[in-house]
């Protein structure tokens, strides 16, 4: 490609709102306005200059916000939504774009249970096939073929609760600290994942502001750039058993269901010309601690059955070679919906290479890779992030 397909984009603001296990008062739309102003804010532009709205709302947000006629486009997804927001920014349809998400009154009555983790579908009701089952199966069969150990995973959990632990935003902030024997002596949910193994649930919002790479200058904090981006899936998440071998016509012998994102994160580093080697920092989804160590694998940081080995040497922890889920992830930052906290792991990344995290930041970061979803959900998205304008 004669330039790349990300040259013209520039991410210049992030901003999360106050994140809690509730939010009274706040509704999902409330939280949106919330974060758009928030993000504005933090790029040091006016609302006013808004001309596209991706996520969720847009059209309720744009009358509200007095910014017609903009572009919206509707999207609950995570790093797809940011796609799409980068694209009408290459296509010239806008020049800043806000992505904003937000999730609130979504817990069901038992006051810790999200709709998405029991869907009405034949094998949740007849089979009780829950979310955390689903990636219990995928887990144990990695278990199995290479020998994986719940401590492993522990220790995954451990590091990532960790990281909420310190930050002052996350909904867990104060709540540790916690080693993997911690972990391990918390109930079972779904073998082999324990309570703290998993995510949480919470309320909040957040959003982003991307514009024109030559408008970037203008803004308040040095910009952020794509380096790259994919996706991968099998299936429609939480509506199918996943099965490690699925495959497909194009997955290849080395990609089953199991290794979604495997394609993906190929994609991503042909287009950047960059490798695992050169990550600083991966800000990898945490739906439940095994995730992170087939992600791992099937981003090509180690071989396939390495993945258990290396979080076991301090690679994931603060001040190793790839910190992970830095402001604590689903596990302990928040959970305010499913695309809320995917666009957070972009956030957090943003954040990384800006240099303005609260907490966890690490020294001299240039590029990080973020990851959404995950083997359970049959799919994966990456967005690698740069300093540098590709």
């Amino acid at each position: 490609m004669p330039t790349h397909p990300y040259h013209e984009v520039a991410i210049v603001g992030a901003h999360n709102t106050r994140q809690a296990r509730r939010l009274p008062g706040e509704t999902m739309h409330s939280l949106l306005v919330d974060a758009v102003f928030g993000a504005c804010a933090d790029a040091g532009i006016d609302v006013a200059s808004v001309d596209a709205l991706v996520g969720q709302g847009p059209a309720e947000l744009s009358y509200d916000l007095g910014l017609g006629p903009v572009t919206r486009a509707m999207s609950s997804l995570g790093i797809p939504a940011i796609r799409d927001a980068a694209h009408l920014i290459t296509t010239g349809e806008a020049t800043t774009v806000v992505v904003a998400t937000a999730g609130a009154g979504l817990l069901l009555d038992d006051g810790a249970t999200a709709p998405w983790t029991r869907p009405t579908n034949e094998l949740v009701v007849a089979y009780g096939l829950f979310t955390a089952a689903e990636f219990a199966l995928m887990a144990r069969r990695h278990m199995l073929t290479y020998g994986t150990t719940p401590e492993q995973l522990a220790t995954v959990a451990a590091t990532i609760r960790n990281n909420g632990h310190v930050h002052p935003g996350a909904v867990y902030s104060g709540r540790g600290p916690f080693t993997a024997d911690d972990i391990l002596a918390s109930p079972m949910i779904a073998d082999p994942f324990h309570l703290l193994d998993c995510s949480t649930t919470s309320e909040g919002g957040c959003a982003m502001v991307l514009t024109r790479a030559d408008m970037a200058a203008d803004t308040r904090h040095r910009a952020v750039h794509i380096l790259g981006s994919a996706s991968d899936s099998f299936g429609p998440a939480y509506s199918q058993a996943p099965a490690w071998d699925l495959g497909g016509a194009t997955s290849g012998d080395d990609v089953p269901a199991g290794y979604v994102g495997r394609r993906a994160a190929r994609t991503v580093w042909k287009q950047s010309g960059l490798g695992p080697d050169d990550v600083d920092v991966c800000e990898f989804y945490d739906p439940f601690s095994f995730e992170i160590i087939r992600q791992l694998e099937a981003f090509g940081f180690c071989d396939d059955g390495e993945g258990g080995g290396l979080v076991m040497d301090g690679t994931i922890a603060p001040g190793g070679r790839w910190p992970v889920t830095t402001d604590g992830g689903t596990m302990s930052f928040g959970h305010a919906g499913i695309s809320t906290q995917q666009i957070q792991r972009v956030i957090r990344g943003v954040q990384q290479l800006r240099g303005t995290c609260a907490t966890m930041q690490v020294d001299g970061a240039e590029v990080a890779l973020c990851s959404n979803g995950g083997s359970g959900a049959l799919f994966n998205d990456l967005m690698l992030l740069g300093l540098e304008r590709p």
